[in-house]
């Protein structure tokens, strides 16, 4: 039979062994599983103690216990007269009352274990606990009674603890067990989830073991990154545990037998985000209906709203209210007077004109008129030009009429789909991030239906304070804006997931029938998302019956900072099988026009990070940015993580360690200069020399020959200076290929090329004119084999020389 065991098999692990008598079982991570990470993080919840003290004081008692007693094991007792060496009996006995209040609250029963030992029971076997703890028996028992219950613990019959014996499992303490067992060994079946305590230190006894496999190796990691993004979110404060997993007992039963992986990737990473999500919106209303009385509506707007509509109707059983209002629909009823017009242009002057236009809802032949009248010119010229043109009185006039029927067609789009009645609350449930939507269209929906409004959102980070009845789940309550900056900034990734396998709503019939654009998107992807959106809602069901906890514990909290984790961690180290899910996905502006870009192209981040390095990321405007660095190691993404999380102020010159000094020879027809430039490292050996040109008046001669023998050549660009120097990275860098000629020069691969002597070089020449603007060559380049300097002749060669 097989030597291990996966939690959803547990309930029938005495299945096929007639001869079992006592079924043995581990405690912590087989009976009782906590919310936290590793064990030593739930010690951040000790008042007055930190994590590290509590870590040395067990430390120093292991160390004492050794030398003065041979003992493997110690009590807590000793920890905590080793943690306060100056403290009272009474001080230390608070201590450890404490940190079992503490256990208690972190822990659960694990429910497939439960079932195994019900099983047993019913079956007329002992069942025995044996755990390699601090904790005596009475201790150990009493945490189990108040972790899970007392029906719970009322399955155990005997209780037997490592600190009682002074060693552990692999130690021999299994030894001591079966001395005070009426049972043969071969009569037993213990399971565990350390392999080396439970089966290595249990099996030589004659025992039958079974090693429990928590998690499979793809969770183990994603919850250690998980881990490690939630300690950068979430600062260290007191009394609380420094990791929170609530969705690890989850992910243990039901992802190993999960067999499609676009369904397992939104069981193990949106599950538990929108369950968390789910769970605090049912606290939400239950505060609203106290707070302002009347019914509350759960509105889930459309498009990004389906999914917590599904988990919704997962939990209650009640359908909800799916409303059809988008950016562009709740901006196009805004326009009710000429102010309104003149704030939106100047919230919007990097806006296309031609989004801006049909935003106006301007006739489609009126639209194209104003833009092709615009001037040729920079952006600013061409957007005030066109501010003007929005804002004669005549087009005022047009487009605040315009707007206000569009007000009264959206308004009978609620009264159909909800129908509120006064003194009601429409609780507009939303992914978020600015709550724009409830912006535009609460005093509308106020002034025409006399409710409350209140929006709650996954994820809140206003860029002003609008003063409406607003709340994230993660939102200002609990996070700085640096961290919610950093989890909006990837936020297209959670938005392609949830939404609505449909086009965005651009109008509303007379009956307030929604009127769709086309679905962009392409079927296929719709198709995985559905599967993705399934994984969720299995999720939520599992979690909903894999505990058993009976401990008070801060349900919003653990699961605010759980889900924040496992956001982060997809936002910013998305996992090479997640990647495969997403890697045709498509993500479309939802503004009432037709585009779509790729979700992630992680042949631009490798451009990018060739051409600047680090610095690319910090101006970089991506969809999915830490996807494109699929490949290029978690030290970018965690510096990507770091940069946005802590708004760091670092600028180019502070990634610059190193730079070679590049020959170069300069030639206008006229004349011919030589000099260098300093050309700075980038990424994964690649070096930048930006060379200016003037107004391309100048070729180019990069004397690689005087350094390299080999060198590597990714890239010859010309390209604007002030492009060059911006901080912002653009899609078009008005970027001229350079068509360079080779002297001495051979290429020896793609990219690949032999410097003959220390005389080659690659000439370029100049692109043409581009009127005045200054220009530069921009050469990435990578040093594959360094020339070696012809040592100096010594006397002896001098004399061999003549002689020959």
């Amino acid at each position: 039979m097989a030597d291990f065991i996966l939690p959803h098999a547990l309930p029938g692990a005495l299945d096929g062994r007639p001869g079992i008598k006592l079924l043995s079982l581990d405690c912590f991570d087989t009976l009782l599983w906590r919310d936290t990470h590793a064990p030593k993080d739930l010690f951040g919840a000790l008042p007055a103690t930190t994590v590290t003290q509590r870590q040395w004081a067990e430390a120093r008692a292991r160390t004492a216990a050794d030398l003065r007693e041979k003992r493997g094991e110690v009590t807590i007792e000793e920890i905590y007269r080793e943690l306060l060496p100056n403290g009272s009996s009474d001080t230390h006995d608070q201590g450890v009352r404490n940190e079992i209040d503490a256990e208690a609250a972190h822990c659960f029963a694990f429910r497939p274990t439960v079932e195994l030992m019900r099983t047993a029971k019913a079956r007329g076997l002992e069942v025995i606990i044996v755990s390699d703890t601090y904790l005596d028996p009475a201790q150990l028992r009493g945490l189990i009674a108040a972790a899970a219950g007392e029906e719970v613990a009322g399955l155990i019959d005997r209780v037997f603890c490592s600190a009682s014996y002074g060693m552990a499992k692999s130690q021999g303490l299994y030894e001591h067990v079966l001395k005070e067992l009426a049972v043969a060994p071969h009569e037993i079946l213990h399971i565990g989830d350390n392999k080396r305590a439970d089966c290595g230190g249990v099996a030589p006894f004659g025992v039958h073991t079974l090693h429990l496999r928590q998690f499979i190796e793809s969770t183990e990691q994603r919850l250690r990154l998980e881990a490690s993004v939630g300690a950068m979110l979430h600062p260290l404060s007191a009394e609380t545990a420094l990791t929170h997993q609530p969705h690890r007992a989850a992910l243990s039963l039901e992802e190993p037998v999960i067999g499609d992986a676009a369904e397992a990737f939104g069981f193990a990473t949106l599950g538990p985000v929108l369950h968390g999500f789910d769970r605090w919106l049912a606290d939400e209303s239950a505060a609203l209906a106290v707070k302002h009385g009347g019914k509350v509506h759960h509105v889930f707007l459309m498009r990004d709203g389906y999914l917590p509509q599904l988990m919704y109707q997962a939990r209650s059983g009640e359908p909800g209210h799916a409303l059809e209002i988008s950016r562009f629909t709740a901006t196009a009823a805004s326009f009710l007077d000429d102010e309104a017009v003149r704030r939106y242009l100047e919230l919007e002057t990097e806006t296309d004109p031609a989004v801006l236009a049909r935003q106006f809802q301007l006739p489609k032949d009126e639209i194209e008129t104003i833009i092709r009248q615009l001037p040729h010119a920079d952006v600013e010229t061409r957007f005030a030009a066109f501010a003007k043109a929005i804002t004669t009185p005549s087009r005022l006039r047009r487009i605040v009429k315009t707007s206000t029927a569009f007000a009264d067609r959206l308004v009978a789009h609620v009264r159909r789909t909800v129908d509120p009645q006064p003194g009601d609350t429409l609780m507009l449930v939303d992914l978020g991030y600015n709550g724009s939507v409830q912006n535009e269209i609460e005093a509308l929906l106020v002034r025409s239906f006399g409710v409350h409004v209140a929006g709650r959102y996954l994820l809140l980070r206003e860029q002003f304070r609008a003063g409406y009845d607003k709340q994230g789940f993660i939102g200002h309550d609990h996070y700085d804006g640096y961290t919610l900056e950093a989890l909006c900034t990837n936020v297209a990734v959670l938005e392609q997931l949830c939404t609505a396998a449909q086009g965005s709503v651009v109008d509303y019939a007379a009956d307030g029938a929604s009127i769709r654009k086309g679905n962009s998107i392409k079927s296929r992807q719709s198709e995985v998302r559905e599967r993705i959106q399934a994984g969720a809602i299995r999720f939520a069901r599992t979690q909903a019956d894999v505990t058993i906890r009976a401990a008070s514990v801060n349900d919003a909290a653990l699961w605010r900072r759980g889900a924040a984790a496992v956001m982060g961690r997809l936002m910013y180290m998305p996992l090479a099988e997640e990647l495969a899910v997403l890697g045709q996905f498509e993500h479309d502006v939802n503004l009432g026009v037709d585009n779509t870009v790729a979700l992630f192209d992680s042949e631009i981040a490798r451009k990018g990070l060739r051409q600047r390095g680090l610095f690319y990321m910090k101006g970089a405007d991506r969809m999915y940015l830490p996807a494109e660095l699929q490949g290029e190691g978690l030290a970018l993404k965690l510096s990507l993580l770091a940069h946005k999380r802590f708004g760091l102020s670092l600028k180019y010159v502070d990634f610059i360690d190193q730079t070679i000094s590049l020959p170069l020879i300069l030639a206008d027809g006229r004349d011919v200069t030589t000099g260098n430039v300093t050309a700075t490292p980038t990424h994964d050996g690649y070096y930048i020399a930006p060379i200016p040109v003037g107004d391309c008046r100048f070729s180019v001669g990069i004397q690689f020959g005087q350094l390299f023998d080999f060198v590597q050549v990714d890239s010859v660009m010309f390209m604007p200076v002030d492009r060059f120097l911006s901080d912002k990275v653009v899609a078009d860098n008005r970027e001229i290929e350079g068509l360079p000629s080779l002297e001495g020069m051979t290429q020896a691969a793609p990219h690949l090329f032999h410097c003959a002597d220390e005389y080659s070089f690659m000439m370029v020449p100049p692109p043409p004119r581009q009127g005045d603007r200054q220009m530069m060559l921009a050469v990435v380049f990578r040093p594959i084999a360094k020339r070696e300097a012809k040592p100096a002749p010594t006397a002896a060669n001098l004399l061999l020389g003549a002689n020959a």
